[in-house]
């Protein structure tokens, strides 16, 4: 009877073995690192929204090597130290293909060494630090750098706007803030132009006074605060409430500003990804779909992370194999538009694309709304 058992067992353990292996055989999986609680939730939760929109259509084309694809999601919270939990999760766990993420630069910052080291593709459609690609062949992404977006903004200033004299201020802890400000004020003094203040101040602050009347009394023409929309709408109340007349700057992390600020924001300009008036057919399509499943309008990491999804799982197809040094050359070879533009990685696997300008108004319905202003080309 005893042997009968054993017997059984075996058979079973062989069965479930099999089973199991059957289920892996019929999903690709992808992990997907994204702050969809904390700081910056907002752009977590529509870059994973689009990212899965992005899976939906191409599953519902038949997926990808035959195989439906999967995306499983972990939170970081904007924490560095748990985007390396969920990045260890996801390989050892759920044993995931290729990770798309993280969301902010300093994250993606703490996992590329590790992602390097484990053999893993991490494909990051948001981080915009110049360091991010360093850390290896296996490492890409999506986005523009922050200094290619630094120094187009400080070239808008200069030939846009003619301004000769610029102050800063920005996040001094910050990853991003701190690449965007280099390359805005060495682009603005090569330029000609002169930065006449460079104030900072430390992530979680909430009184910014003491910095903005040091830079009132040296008289800029602009102001560039290269920071996330939460802090943004902080900074720009309380430069109103100084009485410094100054047109306002900023890079990409003020995307969403426009539902958090006041009319102080009035006439500010930012780079940003793409935006969702352009009369693009592609940009057209993807608000479309993404307002009809979301209720909301996509805002630009959101279509960072739709247009992530695709180029990742595209190359993946072409090369035929899940193997992350066969995608990695995959990746290199694409070349076509995607909703934030016309995409090729250079040499670092870093995109080579174009720059949106916009600018903050008030829109007919008496709501703050982005209106494009220009495209600046690579």
């Amino acid at each position: 009877m005893r042997k009968k058992i054993l017997a059984l067992m075996v058979i079973f353990t062989i069965i479930s073995i099999l089973v199991t292996g059957c289920k892996k055989s019929n999903t690709i999986k992808i992990g997907a690192i994204m702050s969809t609680s904390g700081p910056v939730s907002t752009y977590g939760i529509h870059t994973r929204d689009a990212m899965q929109m992005a899976i939906n259509e191409i599953n519902a084309k038949g997926g990808i090597l035959g195989k439906q694809v999967e995306l499983i999601v972990e939170d970081d919270e904007k924490n560095p130290e748990k985007t390396m939990n969920a990045l260890i999760k996801l390989v050892t766990k759920d044993k995931v293909v290729a990770v798309l993420g993280g969301l902010t630069s300093d994250c993606t910052l703490a996992i590329t060494r590790e992602a390097q080291q484990r053999n893993v593709l991490l494909f990051t459609p948001t981080s915009t630090n110049d360091t991010v690609t360093d850390a290896g062949d296996l490492i890409f992404r999506s986005c523009f750098k922050d200094s290619f977006q630094g120094s187009v903004v400080a070239r808008f200033a200069i030939e846009t706007l003619n301004a000769k004299k610029a102050a800063i201020l920005y996040d001094m802890n910050n990853d991003y803030s701190n690449g965007l400000t280099r390359a805005f004020q060495e682009t603005f003094e090569d330029l000609g132009g002169t930065v006449v203040a460079t104030e900072s101040y430390a992530g979680g602050d909430k009184d910014f006074n003491a910095q903005i009347t040091k830079i009132k009394a040296a008289e800029p023409e602009v102001l560039f605060i290269p920071d996330y929309y939460n802090t943004i709408s902080l900074v720009i109340k309380q430069v109103s409430n100084q009485g410094l007349n100054v047109t306002m700057l900023g890079g990409d992390g003020w995307d969403e500003l426009t539902g958090q600020a006041g009319d102080e924001a009035i006439g500010s300009y930012f780079s940003n990804h793409y935006s969702p008036d352009a009369d693009d057919p592609d940009v057209i399509e993807f608000v479309k779909k993404y307002r009809e499943k979301y209720k909301v309008t996509p805002n630009a990491l959101a279509a960072l992370g739709y247009d992530g999804a695709y180029i990742l799982l595209e190359a993946i197809e072409r090369a035929g194999s899940t193997d992350p040094n066969k995608v990695k050359e995959a990746l290199m070879e694409t070349d076509r538009k995607f909703v934030t533009g016309h995409i090729q990685f250079d040499e670092h696997h870093d995109p080579i694309k174009s720059v949106t300008m916009l600018r903050i108004i008030k829109g007919a319905d008496g709501k703050l709304a982005t209106e494009y202003v220009g495209m600046v080309n690579p």
